[in-house]
């Protein structure tokens, strides 16, 4: 009788010793599973749509005469288009006036009135030469051909097509990057064709998820 009691003390006693052990590498398994999802994520584009070629005879929305004009469709819960506004206010300030912008702020008729106004509307409109507009169910994105948060086009002085893309790295990702570098040139006159970059955002008629590891903490 005591023989068959001991066994099993024996085996939980030992399993209490590894318990500590494999608690750990499934929490190991579980992390580098985590981060790769976002790192996958975080470097997948979203989709380019149809961007327009020309300014769209059927938009609401006026260039500004005498300037390159860029347009920017923005999910106001995008998550990663707050890196995308900081790329954007950087880009404003090195086009020293010469560049205006219009914000395309979704707004669909199923969300309460101001459902748009969220802190990426407060920072947009902090940015000089923004324009932010409510962009009811996103006629005016669809009009330009813009489906993912952040996707910028940008028109020259002749009103054509001069870029057409991100101005991020990566999802949610602040820093240097050729999309933003080549939207600087197209805004100075210098481009001489239309550049494209990849877009990193949410798509707009979807709910965003979350974008980096930055925002789980």
């Amino acid at each position: 009788m005591l023989s068959f009691v001991q066994g099993p003390l024996r085996m939980w006693s030992s399993f209490r010793r590894v318990l500590p052990f494999v608690c750990a590498a499934a929490w190991v398994v579980i992390v580098v599973a985590g981060t790769g999802w976002l790192w996958v994520y975080g470097s997948t584009p979203g989709r380019d749509g149809n961007p327009q070629h020309r300014w769209p005879s059927t938009s609401h929305v006026q260039p500004i005469a005498g300037k390159a004009n860029l347009v920017m469709a923005v999910h106001p819960r995008c998550p990663c288009t707050r890196a995308t506004l900081a790329e954007l206010a950087r880009l404003m300030a090195a086009a020293e006036g010469t560049l205006e912008a219009h914000l395309l702020f979704l707004a669909p008729a199923t969300r309460p009135e101001g459902w748009e106004r969220t802190d990426l509307w407060n920072t947009a409109t902090a940015i000089p030469g923004v324009h932010a507009v409510v962009d009811r169910d996103g006629a005016e994105a669809a009009r330009f051909g813009i489906e993912t948060s952040g996707h910028v086009v940008l028109f020259d002085l002749k009103g054509n097509l001069g870029f057409s893309g991100g101005i991020t790295a990566a999802r949610g990702h602040e820093g240097d990057n050729a999309g933003r570098d080549a939207a600087r040139i197209v805004a100075s006159g210098q481009g001489t064709h239309t550049a494209t970059h990849p877009v990193y955002g949410c798509p707009i008629f979807e709910s965003p998820r979350v974008c980096t590891q930055e925002e789980l903490r």
